[in-house]
């Protein structure tokens, strides 16, 4: 994002489409000479002012609530000027043009996306970590992503960032005055506690980081990939875990020709289910367009589940699917229909071992994680599925995270753990290597400011900030 951040930008605040109201928003250093040019008249900081929105020749576009709240009590920490109007789009374009006209001898442009957000971060008024959890908060998909993205926004995973880092800013202050005193031949790590100290600051990084996996689970999901051969019951599993009918339904094999897509929830959890076409040889185009789609998404799969017939689920073509599904990737191998199975065969499913089996790691077989027995018809199993994928997401209920965390932050989480160990390590050495202490200290304390911003490139800030909407 290579943008001036000294000129003042604009743009449509709320979301595309039509709405009882709509925002038109406005930030920059300086924004009294523009709210002259469109109203005739200064504001009152923070009043709301019921006034008429008019064209350049003074003919109205429409009427309605102007908020003025002046630097640095505002959202970006600059000037900011808010026009809530009536929420149609043509009424939203002509005003935000209106707006543009005015304000472009002040050098007035169109924002980028995030550059509202980003002028906040720029401005000290969030940090990086409250800025991402802006756009969570827009894009949570639960009530419990919502809880835990207002929870990161108001500050509670920074504030446990940055206590560690006090911490370990406080370790190398002691370490590195000490090193600047040789002579003085103080055995730091026993009179200032240094090795007890450092285990403690170890264990609770460990701690962030279980947390932060947990919060990265339920903003980011899982991505579940039904797969089997055709007329096994994909597509009414599908429905049956989405609780509705979203996916069509026959006896003919070979209905689903492309992948459907649902986000279910599972206790807060987002999962994104993939029903494909079934699996076999056919000589029908299309059909063969649908197979090899399936297998692209199998190999972008979190978790992949190998619905077979419970009738037959021995079969040689079940075996074949099998053989292919990629070796990385866990399985959940699910024997649907059991309702049909005569009372010798229920007999047999019921001894379906629900525990983990990891019979099939080797690098020609899959990764079975669990087989299963369900009905999708019936509803029989759906409760220990969606168990299993919780599991398999490694997803804690009773240790849910009070926050929303990022790929990003747990590789910064764990980056630092490792440089704690490894300062562990010189320290536990004979002759106490104190000047590779303090380096350990430091890298770790870089990788922890990294989450909030503190030391960060302008590329990353330009990919976090550009994945926001046009107007935050």
């Amino acid at each position: 994002m290579a943008v001036s951040s000294h000129q003042p930008i604009a743009a449509i605040a709320t979301a595309p489409g039509r709405g009882g109201i709509g925002v038109v928003r406005i930030s920059g250093p300086d924004l009294a000479p523009i709210v002259i040019r469109l109203f005739d008249q200064a504001l009152t900081p923070r009043h709301a002012h019921y006034l008429p929105f008019r064209d350049a020749q003074g003919e109205p576009i429409d009427a309605g609530i102007v908020l003025f709240f002046p630097a640095p009590h505002s959202y970006t920490g600059e000037d900011v000027l808010e026009l809530q109007g009536h929420g149609g789009p043509a009424v939203m374009r002509r005003l935000l043009d209106r707006c543009l006209e005015a304000g472009r001898e002040f050098g007035l442009r169109h924002a980028q996306p995030g550059e509202f957000t980003q002028r906040a971060f720029l401005n000290d008024r969030l940090d990086l970590a409250q800025a991402e959890a802006v756009a969570d908060l827009i894009d949570a998909s639960s009530e419990a992503a919502a809880r835990s993205a207002m929870a990161s926004l108001s500050g509670a995973f920074s504030d446990r960032v940055n206590t560690l880092n006090d911490r370990i800013v406080h370790l190398r202050m002691l370490v590195e005055a000490t090193l600047d005193f040789p002579e003085e031949e103080i055995d730091f790590l026993e009179k200032y506690q240094a090795r007890s100290t450092l285990d403690d600051i170890r264990k609770h990084l460990n701690d962030l980081v279980q947390q932060a996996r947990q919060g990265m689970i339920l903003r980011e999901g899982m991505h579940v990939v039904l797969a089997g051969q055709p007329n096994v019951g994909k597509s009414s599993l599908l429905n049956a875990l989405a609780g509705d009918e979203v996916a069509i339904v026959t006896p003919i094999a070979g209905t689903t020709r492309d992948k459907v897509v649902q986000q279910i929830h599972i206790q807060g959890v987002p999962l994104h289910i993939v029903d494909t076409a079934g699996l076999r040889e056919t000589e029908d185009t299309v059909e063969s367009i649908g197979i090899a789609r399936t297998w692209a998404e199998i190999e972008r799969a979190n978790v992949i589940i190998h619905l077979k017939d419970a009738r037959d689920p021995a079969g040689e073509l079940d075996a074949a699917i099998k053989q292919r599904l990629p070796a990385r990737t866990p399985v959940l191998e699910v024997h649907n229909k059991i309702d049909l199975l005569n009372a010798s065969q229920q007999t047999a499913a019921s001894s379906i071992n629900p525990s983990f089996d990891q019979a099939g790691t080797s690098s020609q077989d899959a990764f079975v994680m669990s087989v299963l027995g369900i009905s999708a018809k019936t509803g029989a199993g759906l409760d220990e599925l969606r168990h299993k994928l919780l599991e398999i997401a490694g997803w804690n209920p009773g240790a849910e995270s009070p926050w929303l965390a990022r790929e990003r932050h747990l590789v910064a989480l764990r980056n630092a753990a490792e440089h704690l160990e490894l300062a562990d390590e010189h320290a536990s050495q004979a002759d106490n290597v104190l000047d590779l202490f303090a380096e350990e200290l430091r890298l770790a304390h870089e990788d922890l400011c990294a989450i909030t911003g503190q030391f960060t490139s302008d590329d990353l800030l330009g990919e976090i900030f550009s994945s926001f909407c046009i107007g935050k």
